[in-house]
């Protein structure tokens, strides 16, 4: 059995575990520098990255300012519903832009292969990611929508229903999310910033310049479509946790 010998394995050789994990924290930490093939027109798998790192931006912030009117839900209910509606769009800008990738990457494209996975941590995560990510934004919109007399249902004595549904997959959110915030952060910040590779060598910086326009658009429309019937009602009523 091999033993942790300063990245070398019993019998002096190059332990590959050791090397993974090399590579993981250096990408965590934004040292590693990734190399996405830039293509004409869309730029490809780099210019993939740039919208996919602006849209993480925009959902850190409003992610942000979503934690915050947690300190007082009583007082921030309509705070907390307006910034959940305003995160719909941007959430599935990123989940359709990741996805993307991936599709691209395991269908065998050769701009994508050459880009490469994410860390095996990162490709768990994923899924979790976006599955309590959708999950919590649909039970907040439920909420919304039903209001405050919404009633959670008992299913073996255990309460199951929308309340219910949007608690659990908020705790279970935080934990992947807080995982995936870190290993990402770093990384986003050198692309977002130019750092990892300059602004005007990506092609299709309009196009995705105009997908995020859209997509603040859909936020605002969303938000004042929803908030403005049903939010009145929260404020009224009140908010309260249900066990």
């Amino acid at each position: 059995m091999s033993r942790d010998t300063g990245g070398y394995d019993a019998d002096g050789r190059p332990d590959p575990r050791a090397a993974r994990a090399q590579v993981a924290i250096e990408e965590i930490t934004g040292r590693a520098t990734r190399r996405d093939p830039i293509l004409p027109r869309t730029g490809g798998p780099a210019g993939n990255a740039r919208l996919t790192a602006w849209t993480g931006l925009v959902l850190l912030v409003l992610l942000a300012v979503e934690g915050a009117t947690l300190l007082d839900m009583h007082g921030l209910i309509n705070w907390h519903i307006i910034v959940g509606l305003l995160l719909i769009p941007p959430a599935l800008l990123k989940v359709g832009t990741t996805g993307w990738r991936i599709a691209r990457y395991y269908t065998g494209d050769t701009a994508y292969r050459q880009a490469g996975a994410p860390q095996a941590v990162l490709r768990v995560l994923g899924p979790l990611v976006v599955l309590f990510t959708l999950l919590l934004l649909a039970t907040g919109l439920l909420l919304t929508i039903d209001g405050p007399a919404q009633r959670d249902s008992s299913v073996l004595g255990l309460p199951f229903g929308a309340m219910f549904l949007h608690q659990a997959s908020f705790f279970a959110w935080l934990v992947v999310m807080t995982v995936h915030v870190l290993a990402r952060t770093m990384n986003a910040a050198k692309i977002v910033s130019g750092r990892a590779v300059s602004r005007a060598a990506v092609a299709g910086r309009g196009t995705r310049g105009a997908v995020l326009l859209a997509m603040a658009g859909s936020s605002v429309v969303l938000a004042v479509l929803l908030a403005g019937p049903w939010i009145s009602r929260w404020s009224q009523t009140g908010f309260h946790f249900r066990h």
